[in-house]
């Protein structure tokens, strides 16, 4: 996309209701679409938790509409969580407490303790908020603010993918990440960061250089910046970065060698000190054959990789956020120590935050530090709302299981065979000796790769020995 298209489409969203509600000098982060999941991890035959600013929802696919629902996760009858409940035969959305159950626009339909002269399903105060949601290019977006804006804002999809749907091959990843969503969006709009934090995962610390970041235009909607010499010392051509407002960053970058690639977050905020990662790879490549080998690779086996990337920055950014913090009233300018053009983006961002006061938490105060595994944990943060990586580690805890007991069961067969012939022959002795191996081997090597879902590495790659 040229630097003229994402004016354009920073343009278009003005001219519609705006997100971030009417107020020019104040960001109203509930005045937007989030993201909250990919449809294709979500389960149509249970309820899914989400918390978006603070506020508990529940996702549920409702069959009478055929669409999904997000509820804010409360029954009107005892404040029970409606995620523990389900989706009974009905289609109705089932407390798991008394059963009270809800249709999709959130009214009560039946109440099992009520005698049907009573009539008390039909008060509001039996009816659960319903909030506005869509689904655009594979995920599912909710409305947090006042409902009858929704349809007026703009969705934030990707830009390229509307405009030339056909030919790419999109990577996508997500994350329950330690930190901000601000902190998030600083980071990743930072591409200076890149060649040393993320040394051997994505980048390589000889590519470092000065860096001529031009930030042109900017607003409540967002900037839009250029790097007109690019990653890699010039090597794959200009990168253009369009910030809107108040959570999507991307990159786009067109090489020779590669075609087009673009990096996309979506920086969702769940809570104070927390947030949601989206991350989307959309390449369109100027050979097939990188299309095929990506095609080829399962989801969750990328989710892996992209996991220990992200792992690169988690800790320090968790920690560097509190030092922030502690800097009470300076600005981000005093705070920080930014002299070199490498950082434009980053203090472009910090001027939007300052400028339409667009902290999600105002006034609060980030949680206290967390331990090092709370911080490489994956199994919470992305591994269980995986729709890919759930079902990978059940098998590989199958397979596991499964040399577990081919092992025992072959070495079990050594002292019945020699029972019953009184010897073994060289090519049964030798199959007994090396399936067992084989089947340990196996056993071990899916243990590492099972941990792997688990938590983190310690040691980032790029801290490793050369």
């Amino acid at each position: 996309m040229t630097v003229t298209q994402d004016t354009a489409k920073l343009n278009q969203i003005a001219e519609t209701l705006p997100a971030g509600g009417p107020d020019a000098e104040h960001f109203d982060w509930a005045e937007a679409w989030y993201p909250v999941h990919y449809v294709e991890d979500l389960d149509k035959t249970r309820p899914t938790r989400f918390t978006l600013l603070e506020q508990d929802l529940v996702i549920w696919w409702d069959p009478q509409g055929s669409t999904w629902r997000v509820f804010a996760d409360q029954c009107p009858h005892r404040l029970a969580p409606l995620s523990e409940g389900r989706v009974n035969e009905s289609g109705l959305l089932e407390c798991p407490y008394h059963g009270w159950a809800f249709a999709g626009n959130g009214a009560c339909e039946h109440i099992p303790q009520a005698a049907p002269e009573l009539e008390a399903q039909h008060s509001n105060r039996a009816c659960v908020a319903s909030l506005p949601t869509t689904t655009d290019q594979g995920l599912l977006f909710v409305y947090p603010g006042k409902a009858e804006n929704a349809d007026q804002v703009v969705v934030p999809g990707i830009p390229a993918l509307e405009e030339e749907p056909d030919g790419w091959v999109l990577l996508n990843t997500f994350r329950d990440l330690p930190y901000d969503a601000l902190t998030l969006l600083e980071n990743v709009l930072d591409a200076s960061h890149i060649p040393y934090t993320h040394h051997k995962t994505v980048g390589k610390r000889e590519n470092a250089a000065p860096m001529q970041m031009d930030v042109l235009t900017a607003g409540k909607q967002g900037f839009t910046g250029i790097w007109p010499e690019g990653p890699r010392k010039g090597k794959l051509g200009t990168q253009n970065t369009t910030f809107v407002a108040p959570s999507l960053m991307y990159h786009d970058l067109t090489s020779k060698q590669f075609g087009r690639t673009l990096t996309v977050v979506y920086a969702v905020p769940t809570r104070k000190g927390e947030c949601r990662l989206f991350a989307r790879f959309p390449f369109k490549f100027s050979s097939k054959l990188p299309s095929f080998f990506i095609k080829l690779t399962p989801r969750w086996y990328s989710h892996i990789g992209n996991n220990r990337v992200l792992e690169d920055d988690q800790i320090f950014l968790h920690i560097q956020e509190r030092m922030l913090e502690k800097a009470g009233n300076k600005s981000y300018a005093q705070a920080c120590y930014l002299p070199t053009p490498a950082d434009r983006y980053v203090m472009a961002f910090r001027q939007w935050v300052s400028d339409f006061n667009a902290d999600p938490f105002p006034g609060q105060s980030l949680p206290a530090e967390w331990s090092k595994p709370a911080l490489l944990d994956r199994y919470h943060s992305h591994t269980q709302h995986c729709g890919s990586c759930r079902p990978a580690l059940a098998n590989i805890k199958k397979l596991r299981r499964g040399a577990l007991i081919l092992s025992a069961l072959i070495w079990s067969l050594i002292p019945l065979s020699i029972a019953l012939t009184g010897t073994l022959s060289l090519t049964v002795g030798s199959l007994f000796t090396g399936l067992p191996i084989v089947a340990g081997a196996l056993w071990l090597w899916l243990g590492k790769l099972e941990h792997k879902f688990y938590e983190g590495d310690g040691v980032p790659p790029r801290n490793l020995p050369e």
